[in-house]
């Protein structure tokens, strides 16, 4: 029975691949010829080749996640956290990190890089910032990333979790996105035993909060003094 399960688990990592594949090489084959297409013209295919690009990426994502398996090893929470705001920074979002300097748990590395993008840039979307702070106990991590949206329905708070479900608010092209980002995100977070939830902020704002046990394994480094990063451009906006 085991065998036979691992080869059904092949057999559709295989059919991913050669999904995956079948799909992006129509998009290439149309990006080239939208180069002989005026300028105008051009940048709105690209566009739309962009969005169908995300669209494909963001499925693959949710689909391969039952059956892609991932080796644990030691990760740093911290240094994959500060990365991520780092990044948002360069791109002129607004984006800080609070936390200790070194948080290490045996985890999926790139599993949870995926979750955490994609909850950071949820924030940076639709909320117009995002503040990620990590702390750690004696049996947990909790991270958290709060922005200064105006949150959304208390009906919407579990549901957004949902495969495809997407707020009416959030349906434009501005925005993009099929409504996979929380799935893929919580996918991971599970697979770690974690848990995630979202949660309006008194006042205005959105947090998504998510909860991880620490293992045997896991341990903080000697200078994990809380430190705060600002990573907030000062001469910028941040870019919605």
């Amino acid at each position: 029975m085991q065998a036979r399960i691992s080869a059904l688990i092949a057999d559709r990592i295989q059919a991913l691949a050669a999904v995956s594949h079948d799909l992006r090489t129509p998009i290439t084959r149309l990006r080239l010829r939208a180069g002989f297409i005026d300028s105008g013209g051009q940048k709105a295919i690209d566009a739309d080749l962009d969005e169908m690009e995300s669209m494909i990426d963001s499925t693959l994502a949710y689909l391969r996640g039952d059956v892609e398996v991932e080796e644990p090893r030691m990760l740093d929470y911290s240094a994959l956290l500060l990365t991520l705001v780092d990044s948002a920074v360069d791109r002129g979002l607004s984006a800080t990190f609070s936390g200790p300097l070194h948080v290490f748990l045996v985890a999926r590395a790139t599993g949870l890089k995926r979750a955490f993008a994609n909850l950071i840039d949820n924030a940076l979307t639709y909320g117009g910032a995002a503040r990620v702070n990590l702390t750690k106990d004696n049996s947990t991590i909790v991270v958290t990333i709060d922005d200064d949206g105006p949150g959304i329905p208390e009906e919407a708070l579990i549901r957004a979790f949902e495969p495809f479900y997407r707020l009416e608010s959030s349906r434009s092209r501005g925005t993009g996105g099929v409504g996979l980002g929380l799935t893929i995100a919580r996918q991971a977070i599970l697979r770690e035993m974690g848990t995630i939830r979202l949660l309006n902020r008194p006042g205005a704002g959105l947090r998504a909060e998510v909860t991880i046990p620490l293992r045997n394994e896991a341990r903080t480094a000697s200078d994990t003094e809380p430190s705060t990063f600002s990573l907030k451009p000062a001469s910028r906006s941040p870019s919605v």
